[in-house]
């Protein structure tokens, strides 16, 4: 009921409302009755990575299905919306018992999966009475969320409309048999795994890096805040004969941020700087140890160039992806506030990744590195093995939907 409201002050919110505008009209107009269709619903763009998988295999798997992908989030359909690997992108309407049914009436899906979080009491349960096979992928939980107390006994009833739970890990699963799921719950694992590994073996050569970083360790930063921007400064000041470079890709590219970066590295060069030269000029090579990525989208595949890699917000609020990093086999390096993401924690334990509290440990840990070549080689080791073991997720439920022939009643 706020959100009108809110939408005259906030853009997101501004989104929110405006995107659902005549959603009906909208659906009814793009979506012909009698298709063949999966529906999958994330909250925003990191649970649409961790779905994407799973959508696309679908397509290759059941190519006589339409798919539809819907958000919740501005943040999930603004930059999605778009997305090729969906027939239809749309907002989610409202939950509530009209909303759910027309929603329905229109879509008329063949299966329904809900990834990691997303829990609408009206949708599953109209999905539920209509039949049609409902799943959650990649969810994640723990002994401190409401499906779990006393006060729980709705969420825990939202819970049993799936048709089976795909959980990440054993604990999740141990949480589910406690309270009466265990007959449709099971370990798929995270298929977040598949989505990077996919992109790490996809990936394309990038020219101005390939130069940039040719004959030198370097550093790539990624995500970063200005207080990992501070942190590296002080190790790249500390660190002068080590011939080491550095490539930042803050997590905003606000002409303002990337003015505060210009600030700390007065000689640094914009990413936009070589890239928008006339095609047939040869990209020359920056003498300057830093680059700055003034753009959106490369992320995943700079970090193949890195000698060492570091997530930033971990000085903040805390660490973004880590495992886009650790699938190309570097050490991940990042700060104190990580304890929420145990793909980290997991990271650290198996020596793929250090957790650093200051510049100082910063420094030491990447002299180490750059110096002991025993103990780098057995970081990166590491850091590979652990995401290639934990493959597979889509794998599994994609066998689970053959098997129990769930696209072909």
């Amino acid at each position: 009921a706020g959100m009108p409201v809110a939408a005259l002050f906030n853009t997101k919110a501004r989104k929110w409302v405006q995107g659902r505008r005549q959603i009906f009209t909208k659906l009814e107009a793009a979506i012909p009755s009698g298709e063949k269709l999966v529906w999958m619903h994330c909250a925003s763009l990191g649970e649409f990575e961790q779905g994407r998988p799973l959508l696309e295999k679908l397509k290759q798997t059941h190519p006589d299905h339409r798919l539809l992908l819907t958000f919740f989030s501005p943040s999930g359909y603004e930059v999605r919306k778009n997305y090729p690997g969906a027939d239809w992108v749309f907002y989610l309407p409202l939950d509530g018992p009209g909303n759910a049914r027309r929603f329905l009436e229109i879509v008329q899906p063949s299966l329904v999966i809900f990834v990691k979080y997303e829990f609408w009491y009206y949708y599953l349960k109209k999905v539920k009475y209509r039949n049609i096979p409902l799943l959650l992928v990649s969810a994640l939980f723990w002994k401190e969320m409401s499906f779990f107390k006393w006060y729980g006994a709705l969420q825990r009833k939202m819970l049993s409309r799936f048709d089976h739970l795909f959980v990440q890990d054993a604990t999740s699963k141990a949480l589910m048999d406690d309270i009466g799921l265990a007959a449709i719950t099971s370990v798929s694992g995270d298929t977040r795994f598949d989505r990077v590994i996919a992109i790490a073996e996809a990936a394309e050569p990038i020219e101005v890096i390939e130069k940039f970083t040719a004959g030198h360790p370097t550093i790539i930063a990624g995500s970063t805040w200005p207080e990992d921007e501070a942190v590296l400064k002080k190790t790249l000041d500390a660190l002068p004969a080590s011939g080491l470079k550095l490539i930042i890709a803050p997590h905003e590219i606000s002409e303002k941020h990337l003015a505060t970066i210009l600030e700390l590295f007065p000689t640094a060069v914009r990413y936009s700087q070589l890239t928008t030269l006339p095609p047939s000029s040869i990209i020359p090579i920056p003498s300057s140890p830093v680059l700055i990525i003034d753009n959106i989208g490369l992320l995943s595949r700079l970090y193949r160039y890195a000698y060492i890699t570091y997530i930033g917000g971990g000085f903040g609020k805390g660490i973004h992806n880590t495992l886009e990093a650790a699938v190309y086999g570097k050490p991940v390096l990042f700060g104190p506030v990580h304890h929420k993401f145990r793909e980290a924690a997991q990271l650290i334990g198996n020596g793929g990744a250090v957790a650093i509290r200051d510049a100082e440990e910063c420094t030491v840990i990447v002299q180490k590195l750059l110096s002991d070549q025993g103990e780098y080689e057995a970081r990166c080791r590491s850091a590979r093995e652990y995401i290639y073991t934990n493959k597979g997720a889509t794998e599994t439920i994609v066998r689970f939907i053959q098997e129990k022939r769930l696209l072909t009643r």
